[in-house]
């Protein structure tokens, strides 16, 4: 038995230290843009094994986040929590993707966590929206039936509004979600009977929140 328990430990620690190898990796091909952090979910007190490029100030042996004690508890808790919108300590937006590692018991040993610095792409991002931005002064001009738009462009203008708030579509707040499908529906976009159907997608929602977003 007691050579089982440590043939276990022996493979978890070979399983976390494989992954350690991807998390320095990762973080140095994204220098200065997105922090790559390893939990050890052994130890949730100490849980930091590894950090590269270091965008939070966090430190090695640092506790275990809120969603690492979750897969703690929980082993069904999903395995990838992708794209969801995060902050560092200092405020500054980050779109972040965390990845539960589980050994050969199906038991959550590890986190894999990325968090990319958007703000860093802020004025990217704005310089495309103000790139492909139509003139105000003509708003009261006809627009034309969507009819004549295709999927390209009611995608072009759903990622521009969103480039607006330095996001991505799907990472936007639910009150952010609701300003952009209303300026769409005053664009004209809601001609079509697919654009309520291709928004819901491109927004990660249903097509019916789509609809009570516009009203």
């Amino acid at each position: 038995m007691a050579d089982a328990s440590r043939a276990a430990a022996e493979a978890d620690e070979h399983l976390l230290r494989e992954t350690e190898k991807v998390a320095v990796a990762l973080g140095r091909m994204f220098p200065g843009l997105c922090e790559v952090v390893l939990h050890d979910l052994r130890d949730p007190q100490h849980a930091i094994r590894a950090i590269e490029n270091n965008l939070s100030g966090r430190q090695v042996g640092e506790s275990a986040t809120e969603l690492g004690l979750r897969r703690i508890h929980d082993p069904q808790y999903p395995s990838v929590i992708q794209n969801y919108p995060n902050r560092f300590p200092d405020g500054r937006p980050a779109k972040s993707t965390s990845i539960g590692i589980k050994n050969a018991a199906g038991e959550y040993i590890a986190a894999l966590c990325l968090n990319l610095d958007v703000s860093v792409l802020s004025p990217v991002t704005l310089a495309l929206a103000n790139l492909v931005a139509t003139d105000t002064e003509n708003r009261e001009q006809p627009l034309e039936a969507l009819r004549n738009r295709n999927a390209r462009e009611l995608r072009q203008a759903v990622e521009a509004l969103s480039a607006e708030r330095a996001a991505t579509p799907r990472s936007l707040s639910r009150e952010d979600k609701k300003a952009l499908v209303r300026q769409l529906h005053q664009d004209g976009y809601f001609d079509s009977r697919d654009a309520a159907q291709t928004i819901a997608d491109l927004l990660g929602v249903s097509r019916a929140t789509v609809y009570n977003y516009a009203k």
